[in-house]
Parts: structure tokens; sequence; C-alpha cells
């Protein structure tokens, strides 16, 4: 039993520092405010401690000997990917602490520091983790909950596409998935079918693209022995596997217009006949259809019933292409990954550089794309680490600007605008606004980036950071 004047463990910290009497006093000080604290004089025992998976935070010193701090960072961060770390550093070396947190690092103190600078760092870098702790228990809760594990990414596009999903899957409503080849339509109808009261029974799909228009009404419908060449006895159909459970009818819209009558008349009447009987048969059935097409302009011109349209239509969700959600790039690059790695003896992992040159691309192939990308850069690469030279890229798949006059950049940046000219890619039409943005907050304020953070709506520590990737340098005198 705890005694009442014992102080509770707030978290558990590692401080690793060359300087005996620098770490000692800054562990004394943790341990004072409740802390678990363990100390390192290298960044070879600081790894023997990191492996033994009990630390929550590292706080470490960037100049040291053999093994810098920079070093360490990387090194610890392969060892526990969700550590937070805090680099201890002199006056002169912040540029080397803004390196360090481009590299993972959640903060940098300067020495000497002060006691009450030190302990709030600490305990807003502990809230991190916590926070992400918790924030990673509930997206597994959350998917094993609701079987939307394999839905990968936290877009605002995602998130809108699973609220609606679990809304209707509770229900039998007929669901039309429509989105580009490649965005994973089927796996949206799978997760349907999991969160659905039908989750418990058999979830049966058909690509209408794939069987030719005689074989797909025997396959979706079923047959009679002797009913045509071939059909030497009978069969049942998919409608009939699925009885109980979810039909997925993927690229419905391949389908001619014969066939598209027989499936209303089977949606309408819930009873399927085989080809060759008379007599139909009680099928109980949710549907799930899929499409690639505008399906709106194929009834417009006649090429898709109307009424199997609004049959189809009860509820729509549509999967967003990849390149409307650029952002679940890296989470979808890390899953494929992993995946990859399960059935490798040579495990990789990706670069930070790998992730964002993965993000200048508009993936015209979609989830498909990046998941092809990810399995052959796996299977090539020289190297564990997966550098961007790892994954080639078409240039037809660049991210095009919104208009082609080669307008509103600087005129140093301007583009050709020909055709053998992609334009400037997402990320640096986005690196473009992020350095006028801070230029202009710089000309209002001057030295005091202070104000100029607050006005960007941004820390201090994410400002400098900013300003280092994009070249910028602070005005002389400039204090945060």
């Amino acid at each position: 039993m705890t005694d009442a004047t014992t102080p509770i463990p707030r978290g558990r910290i590692l401080v690793v520092d060359d300087q005996r009497n620098m770490r000692a006093t800054t562990a004394l000080l943790l341990r004072g405010e409740g802390y678990t604290v363990s100390e390192a004089a290298t960044g070879e025992e600081a790894l023997g401690v990191l492996a033994q998976g009990r630390v929550d935070l590292l706080l470490t010193d960037l100049k040291m000997e053999p093994m810098d701090g920079l070093t360490l960072l990387k090194r610890g961060l392969e060892v526990a990917p969700r550590l937070q770390a805090i680099m201890m550093t002199a006056f002169g070396s912040i540029e080397s602490a803004v390196e360090a947190m481009r590299l993972g690092a959640y903060d940098y103190v300067t020495k000497p520091f002060k006691e009450g600078e030190l302990r709030y760092r600490v305990e807003r870098a502990l809230e991190r983790a916590k926070l992400q702790a918790a924030v990673d228990n509930f997206a597994t809760e959350f998917n094993q909950r609701h079987g939307l594990s394999a839905l990968v990414g936290r877009s605002q596009a995602m998130r809108e596409l699973t609220t609606r999903l679990l809304r209707v899957a509770q229900s039998d409503a007929t669901v039309l998935i429509q989105g580009e080849s490649g965005t994973g339509k089927e796996l949206v109808a799978r997760a349907l079918h999991a969160h659905s009261r039908r989750s418990g029974q058999p979830f049966v799909p058909v690509n209408c693209a794939a069987i030719s228009e005689t074989l797909l009404e025997s396959e979706l419908f079923g047959h009679a022995k002797g009913a045509f060449t071939g059909a030497v006895k009978t069969r049942r159909g998919l409608f009939e596997e699925a009885d109980g459970g979810t039909l997925f009818i993927d690229e419905v819209t391949e389908t001619s217009p014969t066939f598209q009558s027989k499936l209303l008349r089977t949606l309408q009447d819930g009873e399927v006949r085989r080809v060759g009987e008379s007599t139909a048969l009680r099928v109980d059935v949710r549907i799930a259809a899929a499409t690639n097409r505008d399906i709106e302009l194929e009834v417009k011109e006649k090429r898709f019933r109307q009424d199997l349209y609004y049959r189809l239509n009860v509820v729509m969700l549509r999967v967003p292409p990849l390149r409307e959600r650029l952002e679940d790039v890296p989470a979808l690059a890390e899953h494929f990954l992993q995946r990859s790695n399960a059935r490798s003896p040579r495990p990789r992992r990706l670069s930070a550089t790998a992730v964002e040159h993965l993000m200048t691309y508009d993936f015209p192939g979609n989830v498909r794309e990046l998941e092809n990308l990810v399995e052959q850069a796996a299977a090539l690469a020289e190297a564990d680490e997966l550098l961007p030279e790892d994954f080639p890229l078409r240039p037809q798949g660049r991210v095009l600007p919104a208009a082609s006059s080669g307008q509103g950049l600087p005129p140093t940046e301007a583009r050709a605008t020909g055709p053998e000219s992609s334009g400037p890619t997402l990320a640096e039409v986005v690196e473009e606004a992020e350095r006028r943005a801070i230029v202009q907050a710089l000309e209002r304020h001057g030295v005091d980036l202070a104000r100029v953070a607050d006005e960007l709506g941004v820390s201090s520590t994410t400002l400098w950071r900013k300003m280092k990737r994009l070249n910028l340098r602070p005005p002389a005198g400039a204090r945060e």
C-alpha cells in the first residue's frame, strides 16, 4: 500500500547527459516532481534502457560523445516509435535542436534552463504521450468493434465516410458505393457488412465486369440442370449463397439493360428464379452495389435503367480518391509496409523523406497504386530503410495546379505550362503559401516571434521548425 506522503509516479523519464553533475541535478529535480527517472551517461546505455520499453519521455543532451543526441533520437524512435523526446541544448545550437524536432522530437530546452521552464515542457510532453496512447487505444478498439480496420485514414473525408457507413450499417437499406478504381469500394462493402446485424452470415462479392453476360445471369440467379449446354447439374446462384447476409455487386454499370431488368425484378420481389426453372425462391439478402462510373450520367444517356438506379441508390457512400486525402498517405504506406514485412524475412522501414516524396503525387491509381508501390519498393530496395528513389512515380501522376497560367507563384518560381511541364506539386504550393504567410507576419511584427506565432496560430517551436524548413532566417535580435 502506498503511503499518503509518497508521490504517485506521474511518468517515466530517461535523462541522458555525459556531464554527471548536470544529469544528476536534472534527475533530482524531476524526481521531486513525482516522476520515475532513470539516468544514462551515453547513447548506447540509453538505448539499452529504451529497449526495455519502460520510458515515456527521453530528455537528452544534444552534444555528447561518442553518440550525439540526434543519433540517439533516430535510433531511439526505431526502438520506441511512440517515444516523446525533449532535447537539451546550448543557445548556440538551436538550429540543431530544430533539426531534432524535424526528426521527431517533441520540444527542446536551452541550457541553462530555469526549473519552471523544464517542468512545463516535461509536463506538456508527457500529456502528449498520454493523449497519443489514448487515441491509439481508442482507434484500435473502435476498428475492432466496428470492423473498420481495413479503412485506414484519419482525414476529414474518411471520417465522414465511416460516420455515414456506421449510421446506415444497422439498417437493411440498399447501399450504392461510388468511387474511382482502386479506392477500396469492396473494403467499404465488407465494413458495412461487418457492422450490420448480418455480420454472422455470408458476405458474397461478384464483379460484373469480370463475367460475361450469359454467365453472369447464371452466376447470380443459378440454373437448373439442362438449362443450357454445359449445365450438367442444378446450381445455386449467389443470391441464394448470400441468403441472410450481404451480396456485393461490383461494377454494376457494366451490365446490359436486359440483365438490369432481371436484377430490378429480383430486388423488387425479393425472389430469384433460376435459369431454366419457373418456380421462384424467396431470398433475404442485403444489396451493396458499386460503380466507378458517373452513374447519373449513365442514367441520363440511357445506358443504365433509371428505376434500377433509384432502387440501388437508397443510400450513397462515396469513397474519396487518394488525391483528396493525401494526409492519409503516411498511415496507408505504413499499413501496407507492415503487411509486407509480415510476409518477408527482411523487414523494411519508411524514411521520412520517402513519405514526403509520396505525398507530392496524386495517385491516379488511388490506394491500389500506393499498395503496389510499397510492395515493389519492399521487394527491390537494397537498404532496409526505403528512400525516395525506391518509389518511382509516373510524371502524369503529379498534382497539377488549378490554373495553367503559372499565376499566383512568385516570378522566380513560375513554371512553364507547356505539355512537357507537370506544374508545381501540391507540396510546393502548400510550402509557398506557408512561406508567404510567415514572411508577411514577420514584416508586421519584426523581431517579436512570439507575436508572429500567435498570429499564425502555431507554437513558437513550430514556427522555428517551419522557418528552418523553408530556409527563412529570423530577423536579427529575434526573440521567442
